[in-house]
């Protein structure tokens, strides 16, 4: 043991701003689940942005939206978690790896737990819609990826909220294109599954740097307590 307490996967600084936007995300998500609920069709956003198809692109842009698919599908996004959480061990990051696992996991269930209360299909019953999972994936992967950087580069308040962001939105906005270029989604679907990651990545990696700091507590108290009873 050297006392020296792990880095929290959430810089504290952030965590205020963080906060916010897991609400104000949340209830974004919110609005959109009650007005499309039960919907089979786009709605006038969606009309507004595209109407989506399985044509909307042609090669070489349709490879390129199948590819970015194919990570947010079973093989694809284990292979991402996997060298994910290489990379977070590798850089001594274990929060960050759990936060990895942690994050997707409940980022993805939560997705697909609200297309069954929502209700909302594409092309047909079988395909229920809102909000996108491969959407929500990425961006909480990319979230993690921007924490580990603001941390490794020691970015303030203002900076790291912007680089958490940012990479957010880059990688939603990548995944959410290709989605609605293949037409497997709506653009509000897309919409809902980046900020239900954003609702559900702040949280939980607050929830991961408490539980490892009361496991870092207990483990500091044993040790204490082993060397008092060495003296005696």
């Amino acid at each position: 043991m050297t006392g020296r307490p792990a880095p929290a996967v959430l810089p504290p600084p952030l965590r205020g701003r963080l906060g916010l936007v897991a609400v104000l995300a949340a209830l974004v998500v919110v609005v959109i689940g009650v007005l499309y609920a039960g919907h089979s069709r786009p709605g006038r956003v969606d009309r507004w942005v595209v109407r989506p198809t399985a044509d909307s692109v042609r090669p070489p842009w349709r490879y390129v939206a199948l590819a970015l698919d194919f990570l947010g599908e079973p093989v694809g996004a284990a292979v991402l978690v996997v060298a994910a959480v290489t990379g977070c061990l590798l850089l001594r990051r274990p929060r960050a790896a759990v936060l990895v696992v942690a994050g997707a996991g409940l980022t993805v269930g939560t997705a697909t737990l609200l297309k069954s209360l929502v209700g909302r299909t594409i092309h047909g019953d079988g395909n229920l819609s809102y909000p996108s999972g491969h959407t929500a994936f990425a961006t909480a992967l990319a979230f993690v990826v921007a924490l580990l950087a603001t941390d490794r580069l020691g970015l303030g308040r203002t900076t790291g909220t912007s680089l958490v962001f940012a990479a957010a939105l880059v990688a939603g906005a990548a995944m959410g294109w290709a989605q609605v270029a293949l037409g497997a989604h709506y653009p509000t679907d897309v919409l809902g599954g980046w900020c239900t990651a954003l609702a559900v990545m702040p949280p939980t990696a607050w929830l991961v740097d408490r539980t490892a700091d009361r496991r870092d507590d207990r483990m500091v108290d044993r040790t204490a307590d082993a060397g008092r009873r060495e003296h005696r």
